[in-house]
């Protein structure tokens, strides 16, 4: 068995790019039911679980043809989940998304109130001085 490990601070860094964490953000509450359009459903399980030597591509390719792919995602991202093939993404890529994904979403679900506020606003307003 392998041990998982952090992600390094450059990963984190791609995973906050990347488009499948980005749709992800978006979608993670649109499709409750999106396990039931899964284009996993008619595919051996243990193809999107492969063993730490094997190679996870298969699984990734199909992923990449699923219309419910950011859902899938979401899920895997707000319980945890390290394990598989979810939404695309390889248990690696997935822990740095994670680091991602919490720092824009609550452990609720809910999206994390980065906008400016009032006092942002304040700050960030270009006031001439008068002479």
């Amino acid at each position: 068995m392998t041990r998982a490990r952090m992600p390094r601070p450059h990963e984190v860094a791609i995973a906050r790019r990347d488009p499948r964490l980005l749709e992800a953000i978006q979608e993670r509450r649109t499709d409750e039911a999106w396990r039931t359009r899964g284009a996993c459903r008619s595919v051996d399980p243990e193809t999107f679980f492969p063993a730490p030597n094997e190679p996870s591509e298969s699984a990734v390719a199909l992923c990449g043809t699923c219309a419910v792919q950011g859902p899938c995602l979401a899920w895997a991202l707000q319980v945890g989940d390290c394990h598989g093939v979810w939404g695309g993404t390889t248990p690696r890529e997935r822990r740095a998304m994670l680091v991602a994904w919490r720092e824009r979403v609550t452990p609720d679900g809910s999206a994390v109130d980065d906008g400016p506020d009032e006092e942002d606003r304040r700050l960030l307003t270009l006031i001439p001085l008068s002479r």
